[in-house]
């Protein structure tokens, strides 16, 4: 078994001698053929010491040492430790990480969507869960020790609050925060000794291993790329301003031979068994056999998962991504290659701030394995046309004056050699921290025996400075706090606790309730509006959920394209001029379900409440729609062609199934609501389980050789939980009758692609469907034809039998759609599989069946 860092923990009297852990973990280092630079060992003895230490070094310069001498010191003092980070990529690359270092069973992992072994003595999660536990438990946490990464993360003003109440409400505690970027951290040192009550190191000036070299390419961009791959100064991670660019320029790509047929099939080895989807899965596995990768943030975990361990393999020469690589991710690069140097930032084109550029910049040259990094700025195209142009007339000044110099296009904010320039002589902004009061943090202060107020304002004095802003601040808390206790969510007590804590949660809420949207408290109200006999109920309960939920709008964009795309062809159909056809567009766009409803219930909820105006209502189907139309993950991202975004669906699902079953209340569930919820949790958990499974192999021992007690939450079998995977079978079926309404039979024949036995294929619906319409016009695809009745499942052992019968307009119900389902098959290939035997009518020969 390899030896970990704990093995060498000194024991008996040298347990908790600062120079006897020095030793012991610089020896570790040594057997890991390193040697600590002078800026670790230094962090190393404040930590020895007890002080809280500041890194700001630069990128490669060996943070994540420091960060592992940390829990180190911590857990020779038997104390607990916990690592943060940004984004839960970094979080799970850690975990896993630490694991080989110290143990398996001595890491544990939270991230919100799934947690193992999580009463550890080092945890690896996002910032936002240490926020919530710092929150609820306050000086009471049961934490000694905090490493922050990618500490400037502070400044976002979205999630800067998480790292902001993380250093306020942990008293005690020692902190070491870590970032390239930092800037000046004067304010920042300062305000640490008074938080912890701990002195504070500041470890700066180190040199960087590896040093930068940088370039301004003229030269188009396919010129730029083949020049530095075929120069041997690959890997090269390509950034883009977008994700449709990254995609677009990896594909571009493939018609250049980047690897040798040798290469090939070590990168085929290393993909071995990995299971690609459909649609962008098998785009993205072409790329990777051609070497080339894509990483961004719309990818599925699993996908952008495989490139970070193809790429650390050093198999790939070309990675085309946004900025995700800038949040720290081990991946080793040689060159960084920026496409642009400006950006969109949600609200303007802008140039890249300091702090932005370098954080990617950094990325490139690999300690250990390079002695120099190149960052190439690529020109904008205007500019290398322009030079081109002046090479070609160098020689004849007169036809070259007369030449017309391309212009930049219209609204393309412009950058020169001497904005790169700037960029690279620049130093990071003064990092200002962020705070927002959210509902979600008065209900995490509500487990704290001390009043909520008084500990509310504690957290804003130690961010804010401004009255103005404090005065803003406190006044919404009020504002939430009042709308928490009318809509019920809040409950005053009789008499205060003894730390003077005069609020509860309501206690016929659910254990795990949570109001994790501005609008959740709006939407509880609004549940009550609904009609919980409705057929429809259900259904309604998810859309008002999603009514709150942030918008997915790569989806939403390809929604609103198909329903003008279909508006047109009836509009044509209709005889409809093109000009009024062009101002009927304008007022068609994504479905909305409810949304006439539940703007109206919001004007009036709002009225009283005049701070939500920030936080509009965003009616959309999504969760609804997919399970309306039947689909699976993969048919629903295909059906609307945004497979490239497909990762975004996916968080966006997985949020709405929080949502769901943390915000709606137990009195207004019903059975119908639990089987959505039922399926959209398996969904989610089929679509992408891959980190999962990974805890699980841990949980086994797995590849790290370790033995260790089973995860708290691991893989599963799929039909595990019957009623989810029910749930699945009925989707499926039912997916089958809808395509069978549309007369789509190359669909129907399509959906065989899952099941390696299939046999009614093509010709088989072709002749059948053609039987039923000689005796049918119609077949039902309303609630009723979805409804119990017309499926009867047997699941008698592993080879279930189901039949789907179909809601004819006669009512007659004579045919129906026959299949079987055999669960170890599903269950090892982690996917449901509908082996269709036969559609025809119950009562006689016609029709098509096949023996199975």
């Amino acid at each position: 078994m390899t030896q970990t860092l704990t093995d060498l923990l000194p024991t008996g009297p040298l347990a908790h001698d600062p120079d006897a852990l020095f030793d012991a973990f610089d020896r570790w280092a040594a057997g890991q053929g390193l040697s600590l630079y002078p800026h670790q060992s230094e962090a190393l003895m404040a930590l020895l010491a007890g002080d809280n230490a500041i890194v700001t070094t630069p990128t490669g310069s060996g943070k994540s040492m420091i960060a592992t001498a940390a829990h180190f010191v911590t857990l020779a003092a038997r104390g607990r430790s916990y690592y943060t980070a940004p984004i839960k990529a970094l979080v799970n690359e850690k975990f896993f990480a630490l694991c080989e270092i110290f143990g398996a069973d001595l890491v544990g992992m939270v991230t919100g969507d799934a947690s193992v072994n999580p009463d550890a003595p080092i945890v690896c999660c996002t910032a936002e869960i240490l926020a919530n536990i710092a929150l609820r438990e306050g000086s009471q946490a049961d934490i000694d020790l905090v490493v922050m990464d990618e500490f400037h993360f502070i400044a976002d003003p979205d999630r800067g609050w998480a790292w902001q109440v993380g250093l306020s409400e942990l008293p005690g505690c020692q902190f070491v925060v870590m970032s390239a970027t930092l800037g000046d951290v004067t304010e920042l040192s300062q305000n640490l000794t008074v938080w912890s009550g701990r002195s504070t190191s500041v470890v700066t000036g180190a040199e960087r291993p590896v040093p930068l070299t940088y370039h301004w390419a003229l030269t188009p961009l396919h010129e730029t790329i083949s020049e530095l791959v075929t120069t041997g100064q690959s890997p090269v991670y390509i950034v883009h301003s977008g994700q449709k660019l990254a995609t677009e320029q990896a594909q571009a790509l493939m018609s250049v031979k980047l690897v040798t047929t040798e290469q090939r099939h070590e990168i085929a080895g290393a993909i071995g068994g990995f299971r690609f989807a459909p649609g962008f899965g098998a785009t993205l596995s072409s790329m990777l056999r051609h070497g080339i990768g894509v990483h961004h943030a719309g990818m599925l975990p699993k996908y952008r998962r495989l490139v970070e361990q193809l790429a650390q393999q050093g198999l790939l020469k070309v990675i085309c991504g946004t900025d995700t690589l800038g949040v720290g991710i081990n991946v080793p690069i040689h060159t960084v290659l920026f496409t642009s140097l400006s950006k969109f930032d949600g609200r303007r084109q802008r140039i890249l701030r300091s702090r932005e550029f370098h954080q990617i910049a950094g990325r490139a040259g690999r300690a250990g394995f390079d002695t120099i990094g190149y960052v190439v700025a690529q020109a904008p195209e205007h500019q290398v046309e322009n030079t081109r142009l002046a090479a070609k007339f160098a020689d004849d000044p007169k036809k070259l004056k007369s030449v017309r110099k391309k212009k930049p296009p219209e609204g393309f904010v412009n950058y020169t050699e001497a904005s790169f320039t700037k960029l690279i002589e620049s130093v990071p902004e003064t990092l200002h921290a962020r705070m927002r009061v959210t509902s979600s943090m008065l209900l995490n202060l509500l487990s704290r025996d001390e009043d909520t107020g008084a500990a509310l304002v504690h957290i804003v004095d130690a961010c804010v400075t401004d009255r103005r802003i404090r005065g803003r601040l406190l006044r919404r808390a009020a504002q939430l706090g009042r709308s928490m206790i009318s809509a019920g969510v809040v409950v005053r007590r009789e008499e205060p606790t003894p730390g003077g804590r005069w609020y509860d949660l309501n206690p016929d809420l659910q254990d795990d309730f949570a109001l994790n949207q501005p609008l959740s408290a709006f939407a509880m109200a609004a549940l009550e509006l609904l009609d919980a006999t409705a057929e429809d109920y259900a259904l309604d309960v998810v859309s008002t959920i999603e009514a709150t939920l942030e918008d997915p709008w790569p989806l939403m964009r390809a929604q609103e394209r198909r329903e003008r795309d279909e508006a047109i062809a009836e509009m044509k159909a209709d005889g409809m001029d093109y000009t009024e056809r062009m101002a009927a567009l304008e007022e068609i766009s994504y479905p909305q379900p409810l949304a006439d409803e539940l703007e109206a219930a919001f004007e009036t909820f709002s009225a009283t409440r005049p701070w939500l105006a920030e936080y509009p209502l965003h009616p959309k189907t999504v969760a609804r729609d997919m399970y309306e139309r039947a689909m699976t993950f993969g048919e629903y991202c295909a059906f609307y062609k945004v497979q490239r975004s497909e990762g975004t669906v996916l968080r966006y699902l997985s949020d709405a199934y929080r949502a769901l079953r943390q915000t709606v209340p137990l009195t207004a569930r019903t059975p119908a609501l639990d089987e959505i919820l039922d399926w959209l949790g398996q969904v989610v958990r089929m679509t992408d389980s891959s980190l999962i499974d990974e805890w699980a192999r841990l949980g086994a021992g797995g590849d790290l050789g370790v033995e260790r007690p089973e995860p708290a939450e691991k893989s599963r079998a799929l039909t595990a939980n019957r009623a989810a995977f029910t749930v699945l079978v009925r989707n499926a079926m039912f997916r089958r009758v809808q395509l069978a309404a549309d007369d789509d039979v190359e669909a129907l024949a399509a959906l065989n692609s899952s099941d390696p036995e299939a046999s009614f294929g093509f010709n088989d619906w072709d002749d059948a469907l053609g039987d039923y319409w000689d005796e049918h016009d119609e077949i039902g695809t309303g609630a009723d034809a979805r409804g119990p009745q017309f499926l009867r499942i047997d699941e008698t052992g592993r080879l279930w039998t189901v039949r789907q019968t179909i809601a004819d307009p006669e009512g007659d119900h004579d045919w129906a759609i026959t299949a079987t389902i055999d669960l170890d098959s599903c269950d090892e290939a982690d996917d449901l599989i509908v082996h269709v035997v036969g559609f025809g009518r119950l009562d006689g020969p016609a029709g098509r069946q096949v023996e199975s």
